[in-house]
């Protein structure tokens, strides 16, 4: 029988726990933890992601706000806000929203972040520390998909665990994340993308299959052994006349067909999407604590 991982009632648990200890803080007398976002232009899945930003730090009771910029907006400019935000103390982390427009340096701007501050994991420090497995923000889908392993108590040791996508936000740190000798991973590791030859001949080895190759229902039933583990990071806008918002979400696995095969599968929507933005208030919180010596 297949089983859903809820990553929506994770995010909520969490969530919670955040509140009660910021409500702790504030009684005396401390401020709130504030997370901002960097938004250029008026792309509609990332002022959509951005929202969904502001509503997690509103209910946990985060100061939130986000720094808004036409799409022509000089890349000089969009840095000297980089560097207002990395020396203004009043701020804890941000997130600079990608993509940004082609006219500027992404890598440029990311590593212009504060790693003290860079709560999205995206900087080369942060990235090189996870790595190395040292202290870091790790990326919030790759934290969100451990947090769902370690909530759910699933076993992943000694499982064979095969990634989907190579990105540096998602595939790539997933590979890392599930190698490691951690209760919530010590998996035997794969890594495959759009070039890998027979790629169905590996992803129907896997017992956990993690899917982060940005295509819309590409991993199908004849893909995944019976038994599985499938955890889709995948999130498309579908047009669908049939529904009042005008379309539908779904994932990089066609779960129709794929989910009667799973021992266990995350839904789309409410699986990974809901605990990617608690991972960004987990690390803004944990960069908070930081800046005031918590423990």
């Amino acid at each position: 029988m297949t089983q859903f991982l809820d990553g929506k009632l994770m995010a909520q648990q969490i969530k919670e726990e955040i509140a009660n200890e910021v409500r702790q803080l504030t009684a005396k007398g401390m401020r709130a933890p504030h997370l901002a976002a960097v938004l250029v232009g008026n792309d509609g899945a990332s002022v959509t992601y951005v929202a969904n930003k502001e509503k997690g730090c509103n209910e946990v009771g985060f100061t939130s706000s986000v720094y808004r910029y036409p799409e022509n907006i000089s890349e000089d400019e969009l840095l000297k806000s980089i560097e207002f935000m990395n020396n203004d103390p009043e701020i804890d982390g941000y997130i600079v929203q990608l993509p940004l427009p082609k006219h500027i340096d992404e890598k440029k701007v990311i590593n212009a972040i504060s790693p003290e501050k860079d709560v999205d994991g995206f900087t080369s420090i942060n990235l090189g520390r996870m790595v190395l497995n040292e202290d870091c923000f790790l990326p919030a889908t790759p934290m969100g998909v451990v947090t769902m392993l370690q909530r759910s108590g699933l076993e992943t040791s000694g499982k064979h665990c095969v990634v989907v996508g190579r990105s540096n936000i998602v595939g790539t740190p997933m590979f890392n994340l599930m190698s490691r000798n951690e209760k919530w991973a010590n998996c035997t590791t794969t890594v495959c993308h759009s070039r890998t030859k027979d790629l169905a001949s590996f992803t129907r080895q896997a017992d956990i299959l993690i899917v982060a190759i940005g295509k819309p229902e590409f991993i199908t039933a004849d893909m995944v052994k019976d038994g599985a583990t499938v955890i889709d990071v995948g999130i498309h806008r579908i047009p669908d006349e049939t529904r009042k918002s005008g379309y539908r979400i779904i994932g990089d696995v066609k779960h129709s067909e794929v989910d009667p095969k799973c021992e266990w599968v995350t839904p789309v929507p409410g699986g990974c999407g809901p605990l990617t933005i608690v991972s960004l208030l987990q690390n803004t919180y944990k960069a908070y604590k930081k800046a005031h010596n918590l423990q």
